[in-house]
């Protein structure tokens, strides 16, 4: 049942654990940031320690699993169960499940202060939508299950690649950068902030109706009911209920002539969604591509609050490689840089993202990602590939983290959620 394995000072034991138990496992110990050969340890170690016997486990269907555990540990726990009159897998079955009651789930981390991220860029067709559809359905993924993300390495490796050469589609697909995480778990609400209505259509919701309630409703100061009303929930079997959406209305065409009137307008979004922040944990905004009224009071929605820390809330820019996405750049800070100055207020940049990269399309891209990099402050915080799969989640009206969830692009999008965390 066992070996001495040369890697290490530990021995390889060979057993059997039903897929159920096995799976909890590993996702408890992905929780705790600890490998699956520690618990199993600990839940030996424990057992063998145990006064009397724990209930039985039903092992009905096991297959292999095979672990790693200090030398003689598992000579130890097999004289002990013969002992006890109990097979070594019923026996490996007790251990873990001791180790899983005595090691309970962590709870989800929530902020204080309810996170504002504004995602923006006065220039269209960058993906600003995707971006943030992906980093919301990224950090409302369930917190008892694993999903791959790209760790952090990767992004610096594809980064450092595109100064040396062209070729190759980023990020890399390298296996060894990808990890096996739990989902943060957040309650996250989405503000389809754009009177296009793309991030609502693209989530397979309906654009509210021009004679009804919306969002432009209550910045102006009329409002037809309550905000919450209008919120919709985005796929529950994958996301549990913690995604939900804010659709979007033609009327917000209108925004900048009705906010022209309204008095302390930079604040006219907050005023809105302030009865919605106690439900949220994060409230991730969906900007349209202006420079108008309605992005004055975008950027102050995520400007830093009392009592809350640099880089909790603010903007996080969306721009592909290119030129045309400089050009814009240097017109929305310089927007974002006037209301800081006017307001004496503070907005913190959280980072660029460069989305729809493709380094095949040679110099003009790469080069271009360079320059990003080499902005620093605010710095790269994803790289988000030209792929399929984004354009089929559109087509078919489904969230990208569902419709392909283990796809690249899905990888980056958990990696990024995790960069902007």
């Amino acid at each position: 049942m066992s070996s001495p394995t040369a890697a290490s000072d530990r021995e390889k034991v060979v057993s059997k654990l039903p897929g159920w138990l096995r799976q909890s496992l590993k996702v408890r110990a992905a929780q705790h940031g600890i490998e699956i050969q520690t618990a199993v340890e600990q839940g030996i170690r424990d057992w063998c320690s145990l006064a009397s016997m724990p209930a039985s486990i039903d092992t009905a269907g096991a297959d292999s699993f095979s672990t790693f555990l200090p030398p003689g540990q598992w000579d130890e726990f097999r004289g002990i169960a013969a002992e006890r009159r109990v097979s070594l897998i019923q026996g490996l079955a007790q251990s873990v499940q001791l180790w899983l009651d005595t090691n309970p789930a962590p709870d989800v981390v929530r902020p204080e202060i309810t996170r504002r991220i504004v995602v923006c860029n006065q220039k269209g067709g960058v993906g600003k939508t995707a971006i943030t559809a992906g980093l919301g359905e990224a950090l409302a993924e369930d917190p008892n299950a694993l999903y791959s993300v790209r760790v952090a390495k990767a992004l610096t490796k594809a980064l450092r690649a595109s100064e040396t050469r062209a070729g190759e589609t980023a990020p890399s697909d390298d296996p060894l950068d990808i990890e096996n995480l739990p989902g943060p778990g957040l309650q996250v609400l989405l503000v389809d902030f754009d009177p296009q209505c793309h991030l609502t259509n693209q989530l397979g919701a309906t654009p509210l109706p021009m004679n009804g309630d919306s969002l432009t409703n209550h910045m102006a100061g009329d409002p037809k009911g309550d905000l919450r009303d209008l919120i919709v929930s985005i796929d529950e079997d994958t996301f549990g209920g913690r995604l939900h959406l804010l659709p979007a209305c033609n009327d917000a065409f209108l925004l900048d002539v009705r906010l022209s009137a309204v008095r302390a307008r930079e604040a006219a979004l907050e005023r809105a969604l302030a009865s919605l922040e106690g439900d949220y944990d994060v409230i991730i905004v969906d900007c349209p591509p202006s420079l108008g009224l309605s992005m004055d009071a975008a950027a102050y929605y995520g400007r830093r609050r009392d009592g809350e820390r640099h880089g909790q809330s603010g903007a996080l820019i969306v721009v592909q490689a290119e030129d045309s996405s400089a050009d814009a750049y240097e017109l929305l800070t310089s927007q974002i840089d006037d209301l800081r100055n006017d307001l004496q207020i503070d907005i913190d940049y959280l980072g660029i993202v460069v989305n729809l990269y493709d380094s095949r399309r040679g110099y003009i891209a790469t080069s271009s990602l360079q320059g990003w990099v080499d902005i620093k402050d605010p710095r790269v915080v994803g790289l988000i590939g030209d792929l399929k799969e984004q354009k089929e989640a559109v087509r078919v009206k489904q969230p990208l983290l569902s419709y392909a969830p283990k796809s690249q692009q899905a990888v980056a999008m958990r990696a990024l959620a995790r960069e902007v965390l």
